[in-house]
């Protein structure tokens, strides 16, 4: 062993991994799946039999849950792939402000102000409507690969 001390800088954030490996065979409909670098959600899966060069491949249809692009891959089924962490969380809306950020409260009481507004127009209008309304709102999110997006909305009453 040597006596020289080694430095080494890291790139990475101290957080958990945005991803985690899992064999391809084992993923289902309605899983969810890294495909060219975009977590998606599996709307179809089909598995081919084994060939002359024994993989069989498993063929996976999947929409991206941040931008709802379609994105096909074909995996041999004893190969690892990616898998991201969705985590959905739910915030209070308390305002939205002209350049389209929403300020949301926290479970602990603090704001969360670096959201932009969905790009789903449908969702977008019902936000803005029930906002406008002075109506309780709690939006959820949805989070994964460091990438966060207004997913839903639930009207909790008048305030």
């Amino acid at each position: 062993m040597s006596d020289e001390e080694h430095h080494f800088e890291s790139k990475a954030d101290a957080g958990a991994s945005k991803t985690f490996p899992q064999q391809a065979g084992a993923i289902r409909k309605n899983g969810y799946i890294v495909i060219k670098n975009r977590p998606c959600k599996v709307v179809e899966v089909s598995t081919s039999k084994t060939g002359k060069h024994g993989h069989a491949k498993c063929h996976f249809v999947a929409i991206d849950i941040f931008n709802g692009k379609k994105l096909e891959d074909i995996v041999p089924s004893s190969h690892n792939c990616d898998v991201p962490h969705v985590n959905r969380t739910d915030y209070q809306l308390i305002d939205i402000s002209e350049d389209g950020f929403v300020s949301l409260l926290t479970e602990n009481g603090n704001t969360k102000d670096d959201l932009r507004l969905p790009t789903d127009e449908n969702l977008l209008s019902q936000i803005k409507d029930g906002f406008g309304e002075g109506k309780d709102l709690v939006v959820t999110v949805m989070s994964a690969m460091g990438e966060e997006q207004i997913c839903a909305l639930k009207d909790i009453g008048p305030k």
